[in-house]
């Protein structure tokens, strides 16, 4: 599971490309998901392409999910595995706004809100939780999220409170689904391009070897 450490480097390093970005073309995001909107004239990959895309994220297909919000934009940089094979992602609006969305698996809180845990924007906080109809919605006083079960995965929007209120965090939970082929195709990285994959590198590495840095001048690229 993503460390609450982890998570709020993700959201503050998101929110400098966020500000960044206000002004211009953003080059690294795409429109909020929603069902068939992949390119009509571009036929998704084959069921084989996208499962080896997913596990290059190290992640299923089946456990990548995507919502739609009016205002808001998928950050590909956030694409990317919770836990031992979730997904997770961040959509990012005006402002700096944020809405995060992770899929896990796991069990909704029980009865007391045992086992409820804090949102992203927040785990110092008290937690309290409610039930609301088939979802769980659970907050801090900085940071809420909404909450509901798919078969043995947990789905989860959640944000900070100055960004998203509750009536729209419940509005994006509604909205969240499986993602098609086509959204599918939108969503997941190519092979070698996942988070992570991707080796650094350097100058100063020969190109045979057992791959001890050159220190000879003009090595270090």
């Amino acid at each position: 599971m993503t460390s609450p450490s982890s998570r709020r480097l993700l959201l503050a390093a998101l929110t400098v490309l966020a500000l960044a970005s206000c002004g211009t073309t953003p080059s690294e995001s795409v429109p909020a998901a929603g069902p068939g909107s992949g390119s009509p004239a571009s036929p998704p990959p084959s069921g084989a392409e996208l499962e080896a895309r997913a596990a290059a994220l190290q992640t299923r297909t089946e456990h990548v999910y995507v919502t739609r919000l009016d205002g808001f934009t998928l950050a590909r940089q956030s694409v990317g595995v919770r836990g031992d094979d979730g997904f997770g992602s961040v959509y990012t609006g005006q402002g700096g706004r944020m809405l995060e969305l992770d899929v896990e698996r796991g069990e909704l809180p029980g009865p007391g809100c045992a086992g409820a845990t804090a949102p992203a924007a927040d785990d110092d906080g008290a937690v309290t939780c409610e039930r609301d109809g088939d979802a769980w919605y659970t907050a801090t006083a900085a940071g809420h999220s909404y909450a509901r079960a798919d078969g043995d995965l947990v789905v989860r929007v959640g944000g900070a409170r100055t960004d998203l209120d509750r009536a729209t965090l419940s509005d994006a939970l509604a909205a969240t689904h499986r993602a098609d082929g086509a959204e599918l195709a939108d969503v997941l990285p190519p092979v070698g391009e996942a988070s992570g994959q991707q080796p650094v590198e350097r100058g100063d590495l020969p190109p045979v070897g057992d791959g001890a840095p050159l220190n000879g001048a003009g090595t270090t690229g």
